[in-house]
């Protein structure tokens, strides 16, 4: 990330990266009551996702926050998904994806705060792809 918006990016991302972490380990928490074993060592997370690494290579931070913005897109609706199947299962573990959607849902309005025009417009609106909503942030850097 490059340009006059690093540090007001990192202000906001960094926190974020904090509390998925925490995520991540109360989901395996969570796992481990149920009588689970959490897969969490990198080599099993590569396996068994569903995405792909970040595509943007060196790019102003408004670029990135574009590409961002839709990765936020795709992570809320799995969240939402497991909620709907934990709901039919287990109520607590339903809570705490809840709890994690807030979250998630919040990051995602600190990114379009930074792709939102004054008049409500979202600029990566309609993006497919993370490269797409990536040029779309480029026009506003």
């Amino acid at each position: 990330m490059v340009g006059p918006h690093v540090v007001s990016v990192h202000e906001v991302i960094d926190p974020q990266v904090d509390r998925v972490r925490e995520m991540a380990d109360d989901v395996a928490e969570r796992i481990a009551a149920l009588g689970g074993v959490a897969q969490g060592t990198p080599g099993t997370l590569v396996a068994e996702r569903t995405w792909d690494d970040h595509s943007i290579g060196r790019a102003d931070a408004i670029t990135h926050l574009g590409a961002l913005d839709l990765v936020h897109t795709g992570a809320i609706e799995s969240v939402r998904a497991a909620i709907k199947e934990a709901g039919e299962i287990d109520t607590a573990t339903e809570d705490l994806l809840i709890e994690q959607l807030r979250d998630l849902e919040q990051f995602q309005w600190f990114v379009r705060a930074h792709l939102e025009s004054a008049g409500g417009t979202l600029a990566t609106g309609g993006a497919r792809s993370e490269e797409e909503a990536a040029a779309r942030g480029a026009e506003l850097g």
